[in-house]
């Protein structure tokens, strides 16, 4: 079992009007770097520099239950080394106990790069014993990321390749630029996609073009994506981040509680029978009866103004389902 590592340290909360820029409490940073990160320090409040290659922030005002990922290994192309690992892992954790986040977006400071897949340099050095305890641990983190409780949105310009594909399409919606290129090409590598992708993708585009695409590790352009379903929007290249962004606010404003519900009822009724399903979208609906936010929604349309929730109301701690549901799960996939 691969247990999820604790963080130790505080989280550091800077305001987008202090006078310290992020830079200076991010430790072996570029001037480039050093520079991104002092603008965004102006709109954004960091939450942690998780590790040297992944930064997560939170946007400011209006857009403040908006967190933002960013990957930043660009000697690497973002590739996923233990040090990227290891912050993606740190920044879940985080956002896994941040109640007041709504929505995510993954993002890459690398120009042309998402994520180019697994560090082979790195991996060329491991025995088989660490290879595999390294992919059981991407695998599971991927996971980890699929489950969080709130929409995450991953904005692919340039290259979302093996690992870094895999990462994609654990998150709920994949929006890219023309110039984006997917691929799954570890079949070429004598091995296969071994963090979700054999899973993942054909629930997403459907069996027979997950297998072509594995099968011959095939190279799919931003446009040719949107038409496959595997991506939801494509956008003119540069312009991915725009969308998200603008994704992202729609989701910031609707009911935080309904959005965890419709997630949870979505992922989680997809994987077990109708009937067992409806049972479950009761219960998730159930859960939103009695909370003050259902009240403000109704007082919101009846008066024709924004409604301004709170997430206050009744809500499991666990992001787990119900006993009853988890032996419904269990019972529908033993049969």
């Amino acid at each position: 079992m691969v247990v999820r590592p604790t963080i130790a340290r505080s989280i550091f909360r800077i305001s987008c009007h202090s006078q310290f820029s992020a830079s200076s409490f991010i430790a072996g940073s570029s001037n480039s770097t050093a520079f991104r990160w002092q603008f965004q320090s102006r709109r954004s409040l960091i939450l942690e520099s998780v590790s040297e290659s992944v930064k997560l922030r939170r946007l400011s005002d209006a857009d403040s239950g908006i967190l933002v990922l960013d990957f930043d290994r660009p000697k690497a192309k973002n590739s996923i080394g233990k040090d990227m690992l290891s912050g993606l892992q740190r920044s879940l954790e985080i956002v896994n106990k941040d109640a007041t986040a709504n929505v995510m977006m993954i993002c890459s400071l690398v120009p042309g790069v998402f994520c180019a897949g697994a560090d082979l340099k790195e991996r060329k050095a491991m025995l088989p014993s660490e290879v595999r305890y390294f992919v059981n641990n991407l695998r599971f983190t991927f996971t980890t990321l699929e489950e969080l409780s709130i929409p995450t949105i991953a904005v692919i310009e340039g290259a979302a390749l093996g690992g870094g594909l895999e990462m994609a399409l654990a998150c709920d919606l994949r929006i890219c630029g023309e110039g984006a290129i997917l691929a799954l090409p570890e079949t070429g590598l004598a091995i296969i996609p071994g963090a979700g992708g054999t899973q993942r993708l054909p629930r997403v585009v459907g069996r027979s073009i997950a297998k072509e695409l594995i099968f011959t590790g095939r190279r799919v352009g931003g446009i040719e994506a949107l038409s496959l379903g595997l991506v939801n929007y494509c956008t003119p290249s540069g312009e991915a981040h725009s969308k998200a962004l603008q994704i992202a606010r729609e989701i910031n404003r609707k009911g935080p509680l309904a959005l965890r519900m419709a997630k949870r009822a979505i992922n989680e009724g997809s994987e077990i029978r109708m009937t067992s399903a409806m049972e479950l979208e009761q219960q998730c609906y159930n859960e939103l009866l009695h909370t003050k936010d259902r009240l403000e929604g109704l007082a919101a349309f009846t008066e024709k103004r924004q409604a301004v929730y709170t997430a206050l109301g009744v809500m499991h701690q666990s992001r787990r389902p119900p006993a009853e549901f988890r032996m419904i799960f269990l019972s529908t996939r033993s049969t």
